[in-house]
């Protein structure tokens, strides 16, 4: 049985530590409030931009086939033949399993792509992922670091500007973001989508688990003012921006959910810890005073024989 002494320093350390998870949660509780506010907030903005760039898309569709090439140099679509994958996890860990789930994901998403052909390349976004890939010799050909200090349209529209010249040069046929989807404090599902090249998005978001999505969204009789061209030119790089400041707003409230959720389970198996290590300690006290009872007792009867 440990001593006294070692099992009060346990004690003494398990309550440090319970002071730790617990002002953890508390912060992440705050912050998390704020995540949800602008990603509830900015999430149907999200969705609607797209059903209007779906629409317009497939409105555009009959021009194009008349012509020898897409009205967007973003609406083209090549045979994938390179894939890029932007890797959506957090820069710190104490969050469960989400950066887990997502590493998981994107390798069986790597080895499937690799087994059909395709050469696959990674854009990280959160040093766990960084450092998943690299421990897996991933081609990690940009790491875009600290892009959660202070997550705004400013830092999606660099990221989005670098993918949108390496997707018009031809360095990459396709594009996918693998990111932390936010349904609540204990539950974030991880979810692929495509990014580029757009077209068809019907089929090209799913959360991992799931089926995918089979419901088209119908074409609307839009009236073009001034013409497609003009509005397609707008709206395609604004689709993108907004598409990467979801997946910011997201994967970051996911992080604190997940992180939450994971000190408050610590909080509690300290507090269950602590009430063991107690009943540990008041037993083996006990055990003393009675071994140092008997030897008192023991010796009083040595002197009276």
């Amino acid at each position: 049985m440990p001593s006294l002494k070692a099992i009060r320093k346990r004690i003494a350390s398990t309550k440090a530590t319970q002071k730790i998870t617990r002002a953890m949660k508390m912060v992440a509780g705050a912050r998390l409030t704020r995540a949800q506010q602008r990603i509830v907030s900015m999430r149907p903005y999200a969705l609607k931009t797209a059903e209007v760039l779906e629409s317009v898309a497939s409105a555009a569709s009959t021009a194009e086939q008349s012509q020898n090439e897409p009205l967007h140099p973003l609406l083209a679509v090549r045979p994938e033949k390179k894939a890029l994958y932007l890797v959506f996890t957090a820069d710190r860990g104490l969050c469960g399993a989400l950066n887990t789930n997502v590493n998981k994901t994107v390798e069986r998403v790597w080895r499937e792509k690799e087994a059909a052909g395709v050469d696959v390349s990674f854009a990280t976004l959160g040093r766990k992922g960084r450092e998943h890939l690299v421990r897996r010799q991933g081609r990690v050909v940009r790491d875009f670091r600290h892009i959660y200090d202070g997550v705004d349209l400013v830092k999606a529209r660099s990221v989005s500007q670098w993918l949108v010249v390496r997707f018009e040069k031809g360095e990459v046929d396709s594009i996918h973001l693998v990111f932390n989807e936010f349904k609540s404090a204990i539950t974030q599902k991880v979810t692929i989508e495509r990014l580029l090249p757009l077209g068809d998005r019907s089929t090209d978001r799913r959360s991992v688990g799931a089926a995918a999505a089979t419901d088209r969204i119908a074409p609307a009789d839009y009236i073009f003012e001034p013409d497609k061209r003009a509005l397609i030119d707008r709206l395609v790089p604004m689709y993108i921006e907004i598409t990467l400041y979801r997946a910011l707003l997201e994967s970051q409230a996911s992080f604190f959910g997940a992180q939450m959720t994971a000190m408050d389970a610590a909080t509690r198996n300290a507090k269950e810890m602590i009430s063991r290590l107690t009943l540990a300690y008041n037993r083996a006290r006990q055990a003393a005073i009675t071994k140092e009872l008997m030897e008192i007792i023991g010796g009083a009867e040595a002197l009276n024989g």
